[in-house]
């Protein structure tokens, strides 16, 4: 069973970071873990003067207390019920909580989609999408939508796959989710199909019958992704369709009431700028529930 011992959860003292930091808190009492409650301090940018620039401005120190206070005051509310512990940095948000994640190990980071200043744009530059393509560990990522994690845990979890190998590792991590949590889960494969009127100026063609290979060969794939042995603790269904695929996730998420969406997604690199303005944006941005997007470490 894949498992989530060292949480980091990066916050900003808004309400939409306490619900992240409710969930992190559950997966770890469910994993017997830890979590670290993290804060970056944004620094001031320099004042530029010629011919030289004063360094950016650091925490004074009461404002740094306060921080710690308030730090202290958040991880206080769930200290009896999981390991909790705070740190304080400053600098860039984004780069920061990656190089964390990396030094203390973490097999998680959770973090909310919104903040104090409202939603973030989505575009290169977002501390959530950088944290997002950067992270060497899974990241959940919390809507205000979702709110406060369910006591029960996640009872019903939707995992898209399109058979790359990383979609793949994503169905496993969705697996073990399922088998804690003794949650349904549907195995979702998406077939990008033409448009109508594209469709029917292929009249010569059998449509039909290539549509319904697709689904049959689709079906097949996707059971053979599902041990036989997880049958017997997990109640997986496999679903077909056809459309654009960030539209149909989001859309079978909503019919099912899903509280939890599982994505394996690519690999650092150029392909990151693709990934991150097609399905894994629109899904992580537009989802009601949470978003665990999982990488090879």
């Amino acid at each position: 069973m894949i498992g989530f011992r060292r949480i980091l959860c990066p916050v900003d003292f808004s309400e939409f970071s306490q619900h992240a930091l409710s969930h992190a808190a559950a997966l770890a009492r469910r994993y017997e873990g830890r979590v670290t409650l993290l804060y970056v301090a944004p620094l001031l940018p320099s004042v530029v003067t010629f011919p030289m620039s004063v360094d950016p401005l650091t925490l004074d120190p009461a404002s740094r207390e306060g921080l710690w206070a308030e730090l202290r005051e958040l991880a206080g509310k769930l200290q009896d019920e999981v390991p909790m512990d705070v740190a304080l940095l400053e600098g860039n948000a984004a780069r920061q909580i990656v190089q964390r994640a990396r030094e203390g190990e973490a097999d998680l980071v959770v973090m909310g989609t919104h903040g104090r200043s409202g939603f973030e744009r989505w575009v290169l530059g977002s501390v959530t999408e950088k944290v997002l393509r950067k992270a060497h560990c899974p990241v959940l990522t919390v809507p205000p939508a979702a709110g406060a994690a369910a006591p029960g845990g996640f009872r019903r979890i939707l995992c898209p796959v399109d058979f790359s190998p990383m979609s793949n590792l994503g169905v496993k991590q969705a697996l073990s989710l399922a088998e804690s949590t003794k949650a349904s889960l549907t195995l979702l494969h998406v077939v990008q199909w033409l448009p109508d009127d594209e469709v029917r100026e292929h009249r010569h063609f059998d449509v039909a019958g290539f549509r319904a290979y697709l689904e049959r060969d689709s079906l097949r794939q996707l059971n053979a992704l599902v041990p036989e042995a997880a049958r017997d603790w997990c109640a997986v269904k496999e679903a077909v369709v056809f459309g654009k695929p960030w539209g149909e996730v989001l859309r079978r998420a909503a019919e099912d009431a899903s509280d939890l969406i599982v994505m394996g997604v690519s690999g650092r690199g150029a392909v990151d700028r693709m990934l991150f303005g097609s399905t894994t944006h629109h899904v992580v941005r537009e989802a009601a529930c949470p978003v665990l997007t999982v990488r090879a470490a």
